[in-house]
């Protein structure tokens, strides 16, 4: 098996401000969960991602507030990014700094994965959450999305405003703390997460831009980045996986080119981590399957196209080796709960 995702502390500290500014008792939380509450002053400590959903699920549970995520909008700060954070605040423009949060973004958290695209109608920002053995909260990108944006108005010194911002999802009983939050036309049940931004918004300068601090906070997080990745090739093949399924079952030589290994070595790797390409590739489609069902507005013909199986009939059979159920009777629980 692969090794768990994980979320940096500074991350998890600043998720804690957030539920805790709306009436959450995260130390009591915390020690319910098996989480050392203590280890959010810690700058090297991460918290697994399995413990940060359960985090969110509770904090929900509790509060009664759905859209408690928001929250981390009211507490953004560049150490919420860890190095991140004052790398982008030193770029040029808000397009640099965000192509820096692209680049950085597993030293915040390894369950997202982040997409910078410039189209003709402006830059998109794109967030995918990727679970762990859990499907990932709904909170979790909600909170990613308010916290970029209150960032980017914080470095900007602009009360910036997006074309389009897109949540996965139905719309909320209550939109009213979304649209405050947000301050931009709001898709719900949208394809992906994301912000929709101007491009004149993209190429303004910072005001905080510092070239000297840029290349120094680079060195650091690349640094950082290298120490922390080191043998953890399986994660980096497994969002390599992501990205591909929807285009068919990848083959292992693509992955290994994607990550500018060879064949041979990602097999050397991945052996080292206790996996197989195989196995891996099987984690992922499981993982992925759990969170596709969820979303009830996926039919399990688009979700076994989603997870590379040219035949329905090998999804349902891999599905029912998984769960000991098929996926129809699996999303029949689901709805009951």
């Amino acid at each position: 098996m692969s090794e768990p995702r994980t979320t940096s502390s500074s991350w998890a500290q600043s998720i804690v401000q957030g539920l805790e500014m709306g009436g959450v008792d995260c130390r009591a939380l915390f020690l319910e969960l098996g989480m050392d509450y203590a280890a959010l002053g810690d700058a090297e400590a991460r918290f697994p991602q399995d413990g940060m959903t359960r985090l969110w699920h509770r904090a929900v549970e509790l509060s009664g507030n759905p859209a408690i995520g928001l929250n981390m909008a009211r507490v953004v700060r560049p150490a919420s990014l860890h190095v991140v954070g004052y790398a982008l605040m030193s770029s040029r423009t808000l397009r640099e700094g965000l192509t820096r949060l692209v680049r950085y973004q597993r030293i915040i958290a390894e369950g997202a994965d982040l997409n910078l695209r410039m189209l003709p109608e402006g830059g998109a920002l794109t967030l995918a959450i990727h679970g762990d053995r859990l499907p990932p909260a709904r909170q979790s990108a909600e909170a990613s999305l308010a916290c970029t944006l209150a960032f980017c108005r914080w470095i900007s010194g602009t009360p910036l405003k997006p074309l389009q911002v897109w949540l996965q999802g139905p719309p909320p009983a209550d939109p009213e703390p979304y649209r405050q939050v947000f301050q931009a036309p709001l898709q719900f049940d949208a394809e992906h997460y994301g912000l929709l931004f101007e491009l004149a918004d993209l190429e303004a300068p910072l005001p905080s831009a510092n070239e000297s601090l840029a290349q120094l906070h680079d060195r650091f997080a690349g640094e950082y980045l290298a120490r922390f990745s080191g043998s953890r090739v399986a994660h980096q093949a497994r969002q390599v996986l992501c990205r591909l399924l929807p285009q068919g079952e990848p083959r292992r030589d693509t992955v290994a080119q994607a990550l500018h290994l060879s064949e041979r070595t990602l097999q050397r790797r991945l052996q080292d981590e206790r996996t197989s390409f195989q196995q891996l590739l099987d984690d992922t489609r499981r993982e992925l399957a759990e969170q596709y069902l969820a979303q009830p507005n996926l039919t399990l013909l688009e979700i076994a196209y989603l997870l590379g199986f040219a035949d329905p009939s090998n999804f349902f059979r891999a599905f029912r080796r998984w769960f000991g159920s098929t996926p129809g009777e699996y999303r029949a629980a689901l709805d009951s709960r």
